[in-house]
């Protein structure tokens, strides 16, 4: 794989005078703190002790039609069908939803949708289903924002739908009974980024906290807010949802839970991927856990991820536990493979081309968002990859963030069965006759948007710091801004003319380093930089994060170098 380029932004140091606002604190926390727009006392302690003054769930629009609706439904024993979505975000709220209902004594089944029959989102086949069981509510999660069709079809077959969903709505709304969704125009509740699962958890909250105002329940109801964090957490970084304010708060509350899992389906998964309780971290949500959760629904049925974490048998958790983690590497392999194809068909586009736009009958709908991503990351430019079927096609969209792909899709709805998404993944449904005018019409988008940029990825950093202050007290310092994961990344640092000891490649692909300052030595992992080896002089500069890397019990940090460039 090329190297490519990329463009170094240092952060500008705070203003003179800043620091001493902050007695307390280093100046390498003040200046990583400022870098994250956290400039004021108040906003600085509010981020480091992980609170969310505001978790009135009412806040949110229609929270109290949808909380009406519900406990009408327990008391009259109507049944309920909380329908998710197939990935980490939507598995984790469906569990959540289910184990809330359930608790507050409702008739409750989970519905999630296979992705290859199905598709993502709403469907009318699934809700004609669905209605023919007798369920009378539908509560969606993490979907159901943009099916204004399959909502009102819902309702004509007599379903009261509620949509939960924190995807970007379209200019008309589906009419439910009620919409929850805190990027509606008109809801007025102070924070908007809370994934699937966190607006699942608003409205369990809402219900418990109803429930002990005035009982709807029969009996004693043996489930607290606290209890459903450990789900929050998952669906949360798994989701790349921002890791600031009250997502902040939720995943600092939910890994305390992770860490002493209660769940036996958390516990089996956690002793498959072989990671220790009491070590788990948003990172290990994000490259362990969370993957192992997305293989089910990208290869097989999300409601296996769905049992695992529901499951009260040691047994049933355990052998799928070990399901999931078969997937995980069968979905690893296909992304390799499948990935191989997409890159020969661009490298036949020309990388000059501002959108790529692949596809094929053999790409995996629970592949090929997986490819864009790598595709988008590797050529930096938006990315488009279409599993082609017989009257339609489904294609999954990764872009950068000078083109924001949701809104190219929105240019071409005429085009379109339907889609949805954010400004830097979407995905839609297009008829066949329409997939050559709608890779037509996206490359003319994105080229009038791109065509005067200079596309290179940007590289933000923190700070330009010794290679020698790069020790555990540095590593203690940054343990203060974690949970990283999206908004919150973990910090990047740059050292100038760093001395390379020795540079070789280890699993094909990888650059493994030993780094100097001339006095001590530290070692460094450069991934998919394997291209630098016989290559680098005797100097680099290097832009790297801090980590600790475990070794047979014994741990020592490492440079996870992110770039370099050598000193000539």
């Amino acid at each position: 794989m090329t190297i490519k380029p990329k463009r170094w932004q240092v952060a500008p140091p705070p203003p003179s005078g800043h620091a001493a606002r902050f007695p307390g604190l280093s100046s390498l926390i003040v200046q990583l703190l400022y870098n994250r727009g956290l400039d004021t006392p108040s906003k600085v302690q509010a981020f480091l002790k992980g609170d969310w003054p505001e978790d009135n769930p009412f806040r949110l629009k229609g929270m109290n039609e949808a909380v009406t609706r519900i406990r009408q439904a327990i008391r009259q024993r109507e049944p309920i069908a909380v329908y998710g979505d197939f990935d980490a975000d939507g598995v984790t709220a469906t569990a959540l939803l289910v184990e809330t209902l359930s608790a507050l004594g409702a008739q409750t089944e989970p519905y999630i949708p296979h992705r290859v029959d199905e598709g993502y989102g709403l469907n009318e086949g699934a809700l004609h289903e669905l209605a023919q069981k007798g369920i009378k509510v539908v509560v969606t999660v993490d979907c159901g924002i943009r099916s204004t069709s399959e909502v009102a079809y819902g309702r004509g077959l007599g379903l009261d739908i509620i949509v939960t969903d924190h995807h970007s709505p379209g200019e008309k709304l589906p009419p439910a009974t009620a919409a929850i969704n805190p990027k509606q125009a008109d809801c007025h509740y102070p924070f908007k980024q809370l994934a699937g699962v966190g607006l699942a958890f608003k409205l369990a909250q809402a219900l418990l906290r109803a429930n002990r105002q005035t009982p709807v329940a029969r009996g004693k109801v043996d489930l607290d807010e606290e209890d459903l964090l450990d789900l929050v957490a998952l669906g949360t970084v798994a989701d790349l949802a921002p890791l600031l304010e009250e997502n902040r708060a939720l995943v600092r509350r939910g890994l305390e839970k992770l860490n002493q899992p209660q769940r036996l389906g958390l516990r089996a998964l956690i002793s498959q991927a072989r990671v220790r309780p009491g070590q788990i971290t948003a990172t290990t949500i994000g490259y362990v856990l969370g993957p192992r959760l997305n293989a089910a629904g990208r290869l097989d049925t999300a409601m296996s991820s769905y049992n695992l974490l529901t499951s009260s048998s040691p047994a049933e958790a355990r052998s799928l536990a070990l399901k999931l983690d078969e997937v995980n590497r069968e979905r690893q392999q296909l992304t390799v493979d499948t990935l191989e194809k997409a890159r020969e068909q661009v490298l036949a586009i020309g990388e000059e081309e501002r959108l790529f736009f692949v596809a094929a009958q053999d790409y995996l709908p629970g592949i090929v968002g997986l490819v864009a991503q790598r595709l988008t990351d590797e050529f930096y430019r938006p990315s488009v990859v279409v599993e082609l079927g017989e009257e339609t096609s489904r294609g999954s969209c990764r872009s950068i963030p000078e083109f924001k792909i949701n809104t190219a899709l929105d240019q071409c709805s005429d085009l379109l069965v339907k889609y949805g998404g954010h400004s830097a993944a979407a995905g839609f449904t297009v008829a066949n006759a329409n997939l050559e005018p709608l890779k037509q019409r996206l490359r003319q988008i994105a080229t009038h948007k791109l065509e005067s940029l200079e596309l290179l990825p940007t590289l933000s950093i923190d700070a330009e710091m010794d290679l020698s202050e790069m020790n555990w007290a540095t590593h203690a310092l940054l343990e203060q801004l974690e949970p990283f994961g999206y908004a919150n990344s973990t910090p990047v640092f740059l050292s100038r003319e760093v001395i390379v000891r020795d540079a070789r490649v280890v699993g094909e692909r990888h650059l493994k380093m030993t780094l100097s300052d001339g006095r001590a030595v530290w070692d460094a992992i450069a991934f998919r930089q394997g291209g630098w080896a016989g290559k680098l002089p005797r100097r680099i500069d290097v832009v790297y994060t801090l980590e600790v890397n475990e070794w047979n019990e014994e741990k020592r940090l490492q440079l996870n170098v992110k770039d370099l460039r050598p000193v000539i």
